[in-house]
């Protein structure tokens, strides 16, 4: 019996410029096809770290051309565009793959926004470095002007940084819900969603954060109440040690020794420690739930239990 699947791929397994993404989506295309054929349901999720970054720059460079006529683009519009552009390379690509595969299954982009906490501590305690590279003075003229919050990064000049928020919910839950029981196959929660607040009324006001797509997609699994959350990343399995001698591939864990390992600082920050996390807290959301951690080309191998490392209660 198939499978309900949360997909989450990493932004920079998309390519670092469009052509490379043209390129990129093709062979993605063709593992999530994998599954869809066999029998599997699938919603993807997906990062936007060089994408994001490319639209952040080119808006403040045009907001450099003419600053009283173009305001610095907020961020939370920069994820709402790489999140479309994405979406249309990678739906483009599933679909045609899925045709050529006699496969008769529509595929859509949600433009998704995801509820973060305002309360959040990481609103007091902004680390994500983010847009261009600036001057002294440029970054002084920013945090006087839009109380931007700059660090000094690597002697390479002043970047902005903003905060990396938990996500709370998804906002468009009930359309993709909707979507993916129509037989949909859905692309949603681009680089984490735009992270958003609910304010006065029923308006939702964008907020200057970034979402880690592994958490966005953790969300979003157990709000679809998903049996499997895959989590792409560049190595086959999860390991201890690593980059060590003594190293050990891990084909299975429990979240009890997950957390152990991750109490030892066994994972690195940024890196397989919110991939790890995330997937320990979606094993934990339900019964009967698995996470899978593994490369693009093996998840189809890792849902059969043959390769990749496998989280479960």
């Amino acid at each position: 019996m198939g499978k309900r699947i949360v997909i989450a791929l990493g932004g920079n397994a998309l390519g670092e410029n469009l052509p490379e993404q043209m390129a990129a989506v093709r062979g993605t295309a063709r593992a999530i096809a994998d599954l869809i054929q066999a029998g599997h349901e699938v919603v993807v999720a997906h990062g936007n770290g060089p994408q994001v970054g490319m639209i952040q720059k080119a808006m403040a460079e045009l907001t450099r051309s003419d600053p009283e006529r173009y305001i610095p683009c907020p961020l939370s519009v920069c994820v709402a565009m790489s999140q479309g552009y994405i979406g249309y390379d990678l739906q483009n690509a599933l679909r045609e793959e899925l045709m050529d595969r006699g496969i008769d299954k529509g595929v859509a982009t949600v433009l998704t926004q995801v509820e973060v906490d305002p309360a959040d501590p990481a609103f007091q305690h902004p680390t994500k470095p983010i847009g261009a590279f600036m001057t002294r003075e440029e970054a002084d003229k920013l945090v006087a002007e839009r109380g931007y919050d700059v660090v000094e990064d690597a002697g390479r000049g002043w970047r902005r940084v903003v905060a990396s928020p938990k996500p709370v919910s998804i906002v468009e839950i009930k359309s993709i819900r909707d979507m993916v029981a129509a037989g949909l196959v859905v692309v949603a929660c681009g680089g984490g969603g735009i992270p958003v607040f609910k304010t006065d009324g029923h308006h939702l006001k964008g907020a200057a954060a970034v979402i880690d797509k592994d958490f966005a997609a953790c969300t979003l699994a157990w709000q679809l109440d998903a049996d499997c959350l895959i989590i792409l990343t560049a190595v086959e399995k999860v390991a201890i040690h690593f980059g060590k001698p003594n190293v050990e591939w891990l084909s299975y864990l429990t979240p009890a020794r997950a957390r152990a390992y991750m109490d030892d600082g066994e994972f690195a920050p940024g890196s397989m420690l919110p991939k790890v996390q995330a997937a320990v807290e979606f094993a934990e959301s339900a019964p009967g739930r698995t996470a899978l951690i593994t490369l693009l080309e093996k998840a189809g191998e890792g849902i059969e239990g043959r390769t990749g490392t496998l989280i479960r209660q």
